[in-house]
């Protein structure tokens, strides 16, 4: 018998079923590209025969993006991949998408997992042969009106935390001072709050004289109020206040502003909707918006945008979060071909990780998307509320927790949110007593069956069910 030499390796039994999976492999896009994306210049690859240089680099300058347009169109390519890198790879996406040119963006983690490709020229190459036979899938991104739409509701909610950010200054200079406003106002930056502060920042530090500034409808008493404001008027802790007080000011200016623009896109949008429509609005669920959102009317142009959807009839979503989730998720659901496949874009679904037919851990993937995070926070004020999403809610929350309970409920939501914009329905609101009185009409018939299985009958009584 001959002896296999060292190091020599088995005959591997797959060998020849690897080979007909890989003669089935077919190239998909024949004039596809791959760019590899960076913040002073971009690599791209195009196929061997199209040009005697089938990779080049162009800069990220506006000129050469624009060539790096032209050499594509001259070499025949119709579809090109790239990978998602920071905020650099936008400009060149909008060009692309501007001269016809179909455009994925591609997850990097997707892409990286054949070790050895450490440069900008073979990242590009491996990304042109990955979307040659088509194993690479664009990452969603909504229509460009929507995507103005988003990138300024974005930008209003970065202004929010940058206002609140001096709000907290501002408390911070008042503690200092044992300035105790915020033990008989709920919001030191409301119509009370802020006369007083103005006051002290002008010169008056009289508790008396501040305490004028009491609204009659305040809970606190007038000597409530005097001894809250007594205390350390020290100069240099007014010198702060004075400029949290400023730079505030400065902010709410610049979210009036940003409104301003918000209302005007869709206002541009709703333009060619039809209007009768607007006759079918339902009453809101909520009378006025919060302090911190837009006071503009967002209802009606979301609801002919839609299609005559009320995003806002869903409990848990007012005005403003209705159009921070359609800023996100678009209006488009053909998208995504299921709810399933909804609900997984959202993170919102289980990661369910599987080996030797057993299952290893099924949480859901961190994920900053901010649609996931608009529905858990809708999720988050269903703790009394008399509807059946909130009874769904409460009865996972005893028995898994309310973490994994807001995931699932936020699931939930998100697939009742898709079937009403894909199929243009209204939203009709369960009562939690119905609700309750289906899970226990299934946890009885569940509870029949297991024991017939047993060998037992379930009998109903006046006090309740007993085995026999």
């Amino acid at each position: 018998m001959k002896r296999r030499p060292t190091g020599a390796s088995k005959k591997d039994p797959h060998r020849n079923r690897r080979k007909q999976v890989a003669k089935f492999l077919e190239r998909v896009h024949l004039n596809a590209a791959g760019i590899d994306i960076g913040s002073a210049s971009h690599w791209v690859a195009v196929p061997e025969d199209r040009d005697d240089q089938p990779v080049r680099g162009f800069r990220s300058f506006t000129p050469d993006l624009h060539a790096l347009a032209d050499w594509l169109d001259v070499c025949g390519i119709e579809t090109v991949a790239m990978e998602s890198t920071g905020v650099y790879w936008i400009p060149l996406f909008e060009i692309l998408q501007e001269r016809g040119f179909e455009v994925l963006l591609v997850n990097a983690r997707h892409v990286k997992g054949v070790p050895g490709r450490k440069t900008d020229v073979s990242d590009c190459q491996w990304l042109q042969q990955l979307h040659t036979f088509g194993l690479l899938r664009g990452s969603f991104r909504p229509d460009t009106d929507i995507t103005a739409i988003r990138t300024l509701v974005r930008h209003r909610g970065t202004l929010v935390r940058e206002a609140a950010a001096h709000i907290q200054r501002m408390h911070k200079s008042m503690t200092l001072m044992n300035l105790q406003l915020h033990n008989v106002l709920t919001d030191v930056t409301g119509v009370t709050g802020m006369a007083i502060l103005r006051d002290i920042v002008a010169g008056h530090t009289d508790p008396a004289g501040l305490a004028r500034h009491r609204d009659y409808r305040c809970k606190a008493s007038p000597e409530e109020f005097v001894a809250s404001l007594t205390g350390h008027y020290r100069g240099e802790l007014v010198f702060a206040l004075r400029q949290s007080i400023e730079l505030y000011d400065v902010y709410q200016d610049k979210i009036r502003a940003c409104d301003e623009q918000i209302e005007a896109l869709i206002r541009a949008l709703e333009a060619p909707c039809p209007t009768p429509d607007r006759e079918l609005l339902p009453p809101p669920r909520t009378k006025r918006p919060r302090k911190s959102e837009p006071h503009f009317d967002i209802r009606s142009p979301l609801f002919l945008l839609s299609g005559g959807v009320d995003l806002t009839q869903v409990p848990g979503i007012g005005p403003y979060a209705a159009l921070q989730l359609i800023s996100e998720i678009g209006l488009d659901m053909s998208r995504w071909p299921s709810p399933a496949h909804f609900a997984s874009w959202l993170t919102l679904s289980p990661h369910n990780k599987i080996s030797g037919g057993k299952l290893l851990g099924s949480a859901t993937q961190p994920s900053a998307n901010r649609a996931a995070k608009t529905l858990r926070l809708a999720v988050m004020s269903f703790t009394r509320s008399d509807h059946a999403l909130a009874a769904f809610y409460r009865r996972l929350a005893g028995r898994i927790g309310k973490p994994k309970a807001i995931t699932a409920t936020a699931r939930k939501l998100a697939i009742l949110i898709y079937c009403m914009l894909r199929d243009r329905s209204p939203y009709r609101e369960q009562p939690a007593a119905v609700y309750d009185e289906r899970h226990r009409t299934r946890l009885l018939h569940s509870l029949r069956k297991r024991a017939q299985s047993l060998g037992f009958d379930l009998v109903q009584t006046d006090t309740g069910l007993i085995l026999e």
